[in-house]
């Protein structure tokens, strides 16, 4: 009987070490952005490091999560507010059938924001993400400059300064 708990125990500790170990391990400011090569919505690659020399968002969102649509308006006008700077930003989708579900999401809340597929989840586990929405802020040499968990007013007047003075350093 003692064997047979002790056996008990190493493999709940086994499997415990195992799930801990396949967590993501989380991209942080000062890292090298990850590279990633995604489909948009238009059937285009997208690929991160052709957009070196500017300043890229990346933001994770799924059509379920309610914080992912409240900030998706602010994204919006930031994403127009930017549109002749040196400014790129990425609406990665990351829903398994995303490329089945997205366009009647669009059709009912356009955006002309890049919106991509990672419907295998490759770029969410690169980056470590677990929450929804998440946004990485990369500078023009390709390193994250900051990490955001949550939803944020991205057009506010200090958000939109924030972007001016990465693009012009």
């Amino acid at each position: 009987m003692r064997y047979l708990l002790l056996l008990a125990f190493l493999v709940l500790i086994g499997g415990g070490v195992y799930i801990y170990s396949n967590l993501p391990t989380p991209v942080l400011a000062g890292d090298l952005a990850p590279d990633f090569q995604l489909l948009d919505t238009k059937g285009n690659t997208v690929t991160l490091s052709e957009l070196r020399g500017k300043v890229v968002m990346v933001n994770f969102w799924a059509t379920w999560c309610p914080s992912c649509k409240q900030e998706k308006p602010s994204m919006e006008r930031l994403n127009k507010m930017m549109a002749e700077e040196n400014f790129v930003m990425l609406a990665i989708n990351t829903e398994e059938n995303g490329p089945a579900i997205v366009p009647a999401f669009l059709k009912k809340n356009p955006l002309e924001i890049t919106v991509l597929y990672d419907d295998q989840g490759t770029v969410k586990q690169q980056y470590g993400v677990y929450k929804l929405p998440e946004s990485f802020i990369i500078n023009k040499n390709g390193i994250i400059d900051q990490k955001i968990i949550g939803p944020l007013d991205w057009s506010s007047p200090q958000t939109v300064a924030y972007f001016q003075r990465l693009i012009r350093g």
